[in-house]
């Protein structure tokens, strides 16, 4: 597929290729990246693909997903927006640690904002982190989603940890209830 570009105007924003395994297994298997949410880390290749066709899946199927973000030939890290539990756009980012600090995550998260709210607009836009992760909170809220729900963080081996919803618009019982039920 080829590069997407929403209005990014540092980046190069692509559709994950299968080509594209080994740098997202590497940004993926970091333990400095996922620190904060060791249950999303991966330990095998081939959960980095099997990841990669579901994105490639939900590009088919919403017209929108996660891509691979560039600045010229340089691997950033991934973003973008995907479709969750059917009810709303989910907006996500991974930067890879060298990246940090250089403003990409809230590029690449308006990007995505616009292009969730242009493919579908009835949609709510959301975003979940593990409480404690500040980087990624500093960056939600720079969006403008609020929080609207904080519970048990469902599978992290860490029974303390506590994930956040936010959201752009007030989400409705039966919604809230499908994207916080594990």
């Amino acid at each position: 597929m080829s590069v997407v570009d929403p209005g990014a105007s540092r980046l190069a924003l692509r559709v994950p290729e299968a080509d594209d395994r080994d740098r997202l297994f590497a940004l993926y298997s970091d333990p400095l990246v996922w620190g904060p949410d060791p249950v999303s880390r991966h330990e095998e290749p081939a959960q980095t693909q099997e990841m990669i066709e579901r994105w490639r899946a939900a590009w088919d199927r919403d017209g929108l997903g996660m891509w691979t973000a560039w600045a010229g030939a340089e691997f950033v890290g991934i973003g973008g927006c995907a479709v969750r539990a059917g009810v709303a756009w989910n907006l996500g980012y991974r930067l890879r640690p060298p990246c940090w600090g250089r403003g990409y995550a809230q590029e690449i998260s308006a990007a995505a904002i616009a292009a969730a709210r242009a493919r579908n607009p009835a949609l709510p836009i959301t975003a979940y982190l593990v409480e404690g992760n500040d980087r990624s909170l500093r960056t939600v809220e720079r969006t403008g989603l609020k929080q609207v729900w904080r519970g048990p963080d469902a599978g992290n081996p860490n029974p303390t940890a506590t994930r956040l919803l936010y959201s752009d618009q007030p989400l409705s019982p039966s919604v809230l209830t499908a994207l916080t039920v594990a």
